[in-house]
């Protein structure tokens, strides 16, 4: 299947891309591939943000957990995206509503709010070096969104109690970021931003300590349904591409998780027809100076537009040399490959956001996958006696993706209250099947992007 290249096409195996994250990581540790049979009673297949949070939430339970992962942990979206922790769902209330139901939308509202927290929490309490600082603002491409931005505000004020997001006015909007073509905003500071690989380590090292095992080149073949469930692994690419023997596993559990959003392919049907991959990409300016970054985005918060293929940028803060850069995602692709230059992909849009950017060098470009769905909604799924999925975060991943471990070591506890609400998510399939999906979906994001332009 076309699809399954996407765990090798773009990258080198069982290496990390050459990111300004993997360039600032701490406490990167290469793990051996799984060899033999181990038993364990959970197998989490996937070690991003929703794979390890799994495994550190369910060994603090005292169970037994195995990770696989195909090449590294945070080797995928989760260590490449745009470090952006936002709080609440990725589809607004007014949305979700109509969707859930209004105590559901709630439901899925408080969920949405304590995920950027329990990212907050857990880099506390396991000393994980994310550099996290709050606040994201949401701008206006256009005019015409103010009203709509300005009541959503109020909503959540008045009718969620969410006191930590405010309407920005156009006229102070200028003062705090000197990007083009803005106008009103809000800024929501119960969101934040942060280095997404050193967490995804961070919490690779926490899972570790509380009892869990974790295998990277070690990708999924096959799972047999059975009692237990038996996850079998094919020898790894890198290895192969060594000349070294490859090692095949085998996993035996009472409960398996397939945690792989975006680089999941055919290899669990149902989720693959709801979870569509795509591709964006984000580069890394050279170091700036304080005033330069400063007019760039004055309080040091992360910022995201209302393009349907969203621009969004922030300051990096470097973990030792504490030089800071101008991070910038921009643009999408929907087939297999990754643009031959994306410094150069990535600098139309930042050019158009800061024209005072032209002559600054990007010292680093990089891709990465992740999954969407119709709705943009995550996709949690019994599929199963003990088989479960979460997947889908639509680039919202970052908090929800680690909160939805928190979620499933719950349901596994006994409550099984938040997972239900998500598991209510209507992420239906993706029409046309197998053949059809990507030229659909490359028809409809294009009318999008097309969209935005207009």
């Amino acid at each position: 299947m076309p699809e399954r290249s996407l765990l090798y096409r773009n990258d080198r195996a069982g290496a990390y891309p050459e990111s300004y994250y993997a360039a600032t990581a701490i406490g990167m540790v290469d793990r051996p591939a799984v060899e033999g049979v181990v038993e364990a009673d959970v197998c989490i297949i996937g070690g991003g943000f929703a794979g390890l949070s799994t495994a550190l939430h369910c060994a603090e339970q005292g169970r037994s957990v195995v990770v696989l992962d195909a090449h590294r942990v945070g080797w995928g979206a989760s260590g490449r995206n745009g470090g952006q922790a936002g709080a609440g769902q990725r589809v607004d209330q007014d949305e979700l509503e109509p969707l859930l139901g209004l105590d559901d939308a709630r439901e899925a509202f408080r969920i949405g709010i304590e995920a950027p927290q329990l990212v907050q929490d857990l880099a506390t309490k396991h000393s994980i070096p994310i550099g996290y600082k709050p606040g994201i603002l949401h701008t206006n491409h256009r005019a015409r969104y103010d009203p709509e931005s300005r009541a959503y505000a109020r909503k959540l004020n008045e009718e969620y109690d969410y006191d930590k997001i405010r309407f920005v006015e156009r006229d102070e909007l200028p003062e705090m970021l000197g990007a083009a073509g803005c106008f009103a905003g809000t800024l929501d500071m119960g969101g934040g931003h942060c280095h997404p690989l050193n967490l995804a380590l961070g919490l690779a090292r926490a899972a570790e300590a509380a009892g869990a095992q974790i295998f990277e080149h070690s990708p999924v073949v096959e799972v047999d349904r059975g009692d237990p469930h038996v996850v079998r692994t094919a020898g790894s690419a890198s290895q192969r591409s060594a000349g070294a023997p490859a090692s095949e596993g085998t996993v035996r559990a009472g409960i398996v998780l397939y945690a792989c959003n975006g680089y999941l392919a055919g290899l669990e049907p149902r989720t693959a027809a709801r979870v569509m991959p795509i591709n964006s990409f984000v580069v890394a300016t050279e170091p700036l100076d304080d005033e330069v970054a400063r007019s760039l985005i004055r309080d040091d918060v992360a910022v995201a537009d209302s393009r349907f293929v969203v621009n969004y940028y922030r300051l990096s803060e470097d973990p030792v040399s504490k030089e800071r850069r101008l991070l910038f995602g921009g643009g999408e692709t929907y087939g297999y490959g990754f643009p031959a230059r994306i410094d150069e992909f990535v600098r139309r849009p930042m050019a158009a956001v800061f024209p005072q950017l032209a002559g600054v060098r990007i010292d680093y470009g990089w891709g990465g996958t992740l999954g969407i769905t119709r709705p943009r909604l995550p996709d949690f799924a019994e599929l199963g006696q003990g088989i479960y999925s979460m997947s889908g975060y639509s680039g919202s991943g970052l908090a929800m993706a680690t909160r939805s471990g928190k979620i499933f070591a719950d349901m596994l506890g006994g409550d099984d209250r938040d997972f239900r609400v998500m598991q209510r998510m209507p992420t239906a399939p993706f029409p046309g099947g197998g053949r059809w999906r990507h030229p659909l979906l490359f028809a409809a994001m294009t009318w999008y992007a097309f969209r935005d332009r207009l």
